[in-house]
C-alpha cells in the first residue's frame, strides 16, 4: 500500500545515474568531452562520446525530466516551507530495507550502479518533500476512509509477528560453540560478525526484522514462534545450515479495528491518490516555471 512513491525514487536515482551522474563524469570544465576510449573490441574504440550518445538516446529525457521535477519540489517546497527531518528519512529508509530484503541488499543494489546511500538519503529527502506538497493538495473525508476500511478489512488484520536476528553456520558443531560462547556471556553482535555465513544480514547483527507464518523455512519458523522474548535458541537445522536464533519482540495477532487504524487508512488513501496528483502538479508546475530543456530543444510556455 505504500510503495507507489518509493518505486518513483529507486527509479529516479537510477535514471540520474544513466544520464545525470554518467554525463557530469564526462564532461571537462570547458564544457566539452573527453574523447578518450572507454573500450575497445579487436582495436575498435567505443569512446565516451559513443557511450554519451547512447545514454542520452536510452533514457536522457526521462532522466533529465526528472531532475527538473526534482529541482521543481526543491524550489516549492523552500517557498511553502516544507521541511524533511532526518528522522523522518530514516524512517522512509528503514521501509525501503524492509522491501528490498534489509539494508545489505539495498546497498548492493546502489553499489551496482555506483551509489552511495548518501546518494539514497538525498533523493529521499527530495521526494519527501514531493509528497508533502502533493498532500497538501489532497483531501480525504471521513466517509471515504470508512468505505476504503470496510472494503479492506483484511489488509488492517495484524498478523501474529516475530522479530528476530539469527547466526548461521554451516555445521553443528560450530553452532553449538557459538551457543556455548552465548552462554558464558559474549555479545549475540559479536558472534554474528565473527561467525555469520549470512551475508545478507551479517551487517544489521543477524536482524532478520518481522515476519509472519509461512514467511520462513519451517523448521526456522516453529523454533522462533515457539520462543520467549529474550530467549536463544538450540541450534536449528535447516536446509541452509545451522541456526542459532535470537527472539526480539513479538506481536499477537488482532482484528481489524478501524480507530486503530485510521493513519493506515489514510496513507493507504494518499497512496492510491499521489501518483493521479502528481500528474496534475507537475503539468501545472512546467506550465509556471520558466524551464529551458537544451537537450530536446523545447521549452514548456511560461504563463
Amino acid at each position: 500500500m505504500k510503495n507507489s512513491m518509493k518505486y518513483l525514487y529507486i527509479g529516479l536515482i537510477v535514471l540520474a545515474l544513466a544520464i545525470g551522474l554518467a554525463a557530469g563524469k564526462f564532461l571537462l570544465v570547458d564544457g566539452g568531452l573527453d574523447n578518450e576510449a572507454v573500450a575497445k573490441v579487436n582495436g575498435a574504440t567505443i569512446d565516451k562520446n559513443d557511450l554519451y550518445d547512447f545514454m542520452v538516446k536510452q533514457s536522457g529525457v526521462q532522466a533529465l525530466d526528472m531532475l527538473i521535477v526534482n529541482e521543481i519540489a526543491e524550489q516549492e517546497a523552500a517557498k511553502k516551507k516544507i521541511t524533511v527531518s532526518e528522522e523522518e528519512i530514516s524512517k522512509e529508509v528503514e521501509e525501503l530495507y524492509g522491501i528490498y530484503g534489509g539494508e545489505a541488499a539495498v546497498v548492493a543494489e546502489l553499489e551496482k550502479s555506483g551509489l552511495t546511500m548518501e546518494d539514497l538519503r538525498n533523493d529521499v529527502m527530495v521526494n519527501l518533500k514531493l509528497k508533502k506538497l502533493l498532500a497538501e493538495r489532497i483531501e480525504i473525508p471521513e466517509e471515504e476512509m470508512l468505505n476504503y476500511f470496510e472494503e479492506n478489512k483484511d489488509l488492517f488484520a495484524q498478523e501474529e509477528k516475530v522479530k528476530a536476528s539469527h547466526i548461521l553456520v554451516d555445521t553443528l558443531e560450530k553452532a553449538n560453540e557459538v551457543k556455548d560462547k552465548l552462554n558464558a556471556g559474549q555479545h549475540f553482535t559479536d558472534l554474528v560478525n565473527e561467525y555469520s555465513t549470512d551475508e545478507a544480514t551479517k551487517a544489521t547483527g543477524g536482524d532478520l526484522g518481522y515476519f509472519t507464518r509461512g514467511m520462513m523455512t519451517q523448521a526456522f519458523e516453529e523454533a522462533a514462534f515457539s520462543m520467549e522474548i529474550g530467549e536463544i535458541s538450540d541450534p536449528i537445522s535447516t536446509e541452509f545450515g545451522y541456526h542459532v536464533i535470537l527472539v526480539e519482540d513479538k506481536m499477537a495477532a488482532q482484528e481489524p479495528n478501524y480507530e486503530n487504524s485510521k493513519e493506515d487508512v489514510k496513507d493507504a488513501l494518499l497512496e492510491e491518490k499521489l501518483q493521479t496528483e502528481y500528474e496534475v502538479w507537475r503539468t501545472e508546475m512546467f506550465s509556471t516555471y520558466k524551464i529551458e530543456n537544451y537537450l530536446t530543444a523545447e521549452t514548456p510556455a511560461e504563463e
